[in-house]
């Protein structure tokens, strides 16, 4: 009976018909007036207030469960919104001065019998959705910058052979490597660095780059595959 009424409201061109459909669309779309200096003043208020709130929980909540579960000195670290997300067996050690987005994912490989290792050293920025899948260790040196949506894919998941996939089977330990980013190198905005990799001393990687292989100290890299582009000296 309704989606009969809705229909013939929809779609009807006799004149109560045009009426209901006048009526409907403009009840619909009834807007709040914008008093200016009102909404200005409960925005201010809105955020002030969210800042508070939010200011509050990372200081007595996130900050300190996080530190818990983590080594090293880890003084003066800064989470923004929340902390990452941890899950397998991983070994994080934290330098400090470490600013790091809660919206992150550090994962350690499954199946591998031992322990994965995430080293961060001083002064590390780790960006808005990083992701890091801890093959054997990732170590991030002191001064390195990590942009947004970084990941670092220590370990693939999966094994190449198609069957074995379709099993469920965990990847070889051959397919695990360690990943290496060295002092002062920035890793740019989507960017992924593949198993085995050293990212050199005050190296840049473009956005978006696949890192497949070493980039010697000082250079910018970009594409897919990662290449020279220049030296940054």
């Amino acid at each position: 009976m309704i989606a009969y009424v809705k229909n013939w409201v929809k779609s009807s061109d006799s004149g109560f018909g045009k009426f209901c459909r006048g009526s409907f669309y403009a009840i619909k779309h009834i807007e709040m007036p914008v008093v200016p200096v009102l909404y200005k003043i409960l925005f201010a208020l809105h955020r002030s207030s969210k800042t508070i709130w939010h200011n509050t929980l990372q200081f007595i909540y996130f900050t300190p469960m996080f530190k818990s579960q983590v080594s090293g000195s880890k003084k003066r670290l800064t989470l923004q919104c929340g902390m990452p997300q941890v899950i397998g067996a991983l070994a994080i050690s934290l330098g400090d001065d470490v600013r790091m987005s809660g919206i992150a994912t550090f994962c350690g490989r499954y199946h591998s019998g031992s322990i994965a290792k995430l080293i961060i050293g001083n002064n590390v920025d780790v960006g808005w959705q990083n992701a890091f899948s801890v093959g054997t260790k990732i170590e991030l040196q002191d001064d390195v910058r990590l942009a947004g949506k970084v990941f670092l894919a220590g370990f693939p998941g999966h094994p190449l052979n198609c069957a074995e996939r379709a099993k469920g089977e965990p990847d070889l330990p051959e397919q695990a490597g360690d990943i290496i980013i060295k002092q002062g190198a920035w890793i740019g905005t989507g960017a992924t660095v593949l198993a085995g990799v050293t990212v050199g001393k005050g190296a840049i990687v473009a956005a978006n780059a696949v890192v497949t292989k070493d980039v010697a100290d000082f250079t910018l890299v970009a594409g897919n595959p990662a290449k020279v582009i220049k030296r940054v000296d």
